[in-house]
């Protein structure tokens, strides 16, 4: 390995252990912090590009932002890039995870960080809407798209599920923005390639339900369930608790309801991605090689699918038909973080009695600095979660 090549795996590290320590905010925030990185700060990809990714990683199985950090690592350092970027960003989340796995287990409870929490909200929300903004000016390029972006918001807000949202944006795509410009039929090789994998994805989507019946719990059936939630899971958080309560808690008994909500919570307040959950549920099932077993079995499928998927997206540019796909997708994926966006506004600045002052404050301090003066969001997100402590401290806002 040359010089330039080691340099270029430093950096992959040191940003993706940075993005997965200050990753605050659900899959969202994750993607726009790593546009602010990658796209603005390093130009290791053109938005463009960045735009494409984040479509088809929405498009397949697995958590989004992880499966963005695969492909960034991929795209700028080949495959031990792939590989670098995608642990130096899981693994903050999951030691932090395993550690309050050990007290909740040691203790019998969880820590309190409400405060930092409080405050690191409303400064996440200010440097999503920045991605937003930037990844929206440039997937809309015609005012079909932009209609196309807006009808796909219309569905989420009506409650449809998100994968079909994008499926539906970027079938009308297909067909409206190509049919427009020329009635060339699609290349064959691309489109059967597409076709295979979107039909390999939601083959694995159709075979959820299956599964392994135990009556004690040893580390392969473990690792297998995980292994099955890594490869099937489609859509939000909500979906992951789904898939765990109908598992872990009805079908096999592994754990106590109560178990499976502090499980949930640990990983609603750890940084990084959502899924370290495993980290936390395998610990208790299986103590530290459980814990092992369940992480590495549920993102395992995450870096296959991106090393599936990576040299594929640049070649469905070469057809018109799979390339107004994309286009559409790409701003169906925008509406998707615009919806996502507005939901996290409301239950961040929302309270029954009425509108948060101090989250509107902490969230305009923080869009001023990351718009106007360009401030690092790892500040950003320090920042506020300093700020909610200051509040908690002073008596004020923290819920």
């Amino acid at each position: 390995m040359n010089d330039h090549n080691f340099d270029r795996l430093g950096e992959l590290a040191k940003v993706f252990l940075k993005l997965g320590l200050i990753g605050f905010g659900g899959p969202a925030a994750h993607i726009a912090m790593m546009e602010e990185e990658v796209v603005k700060r390093r130009q290791w990809l053109t938005r463009s590009h960045f735009l494409d990714l984040v479509g088809a990683t929405n498009l397949i199985p697995g958590p989004n932002s992880t499966e963005m950090a695969i492909h960034v690592g991929y795209t700028y350092g080949g495959w031990l890039g792939l590989i670098i970027a995608g642990v130096c960003f899981i693994f903050p989340a999951v030691c932090i995870t395993a550690i309050f796995a050990w007290i909740y287990v040691k203790f019998g409870t969880l820590p309190q960080v409400a405060p930092l929490i409080y405050g690191i909200k409303p400064a996440v929300l200010a440097v999503i809407l920045g991605a937003v903004w930037r990844l929206g000016k440039k997937a809309v390029k015609t005012y079909k798209l932009l209609i196309i972006g807006l009808g796909v918001s219309v569905l989420l807000f009506l409650g449809i599920n998100e994968i079909i949202a994008l499926f539906l944006g970027g079938i009308l795509g297909m067909i409206w923005l190509h049919l427009s410009d020329s009635n060339k039929p699609p290349s064959e090789q691309t489109t059967a390639i597409f076709i295979t994998g979107l039909t390999a994805g939601m083959t694995l989507k159709a075979t959820a339900a299956t599964g392994i019946t135990a009556t004690s719990v040893s580390l392969w059936q473990l690792g297998w369930f995980f292994l099955k939630v890594g490869s099937v899971l489609f859509g939000s958080g909500y979906v992951l608790v789904a898939f765990l309560e109908g598992g872990l808690v009805d079908e096999y008994g592994w754990l106590t309801q109560q178990q499976l909500l502090d499980a949930i919570a640990i990983g609603q307040f750890t940084p990084g991605p959502v899924l370290s959950t495993a980290t936390f549920i395998g610990y208790i099932i299986g103590n530290w090689p459980g814990a092992i077993i369940a992480t590495l079995a549920i993102f395992i499928p995450s870096f296959l699918f991106v090393a599936i998927l990576n040299p594929i997206v640049p070649r469905l540019r070469t057809s018109k038909w799979t390339s107004a796909f994309l286009d559409a997708v790409n701003v169906s994926a925008v509406a998707l973080m615009g919806v996502v966006t507005f939901n996290l506004a409301k239950a961040t600045i929302l309270l029954p009695e009425g509108i948060d002052g101090l989250a509107c404050l902490i969230a305009a301090i923080a869009g001023v600095l990351t718009i106007r003066f360009n401030i690092n969001s790892a500040w950003l997100v320090l920042g506020g979660g300093l700020a909610g402590w200051l509040f908690m401290i002073l008596g004020l806002g923290v819920r």
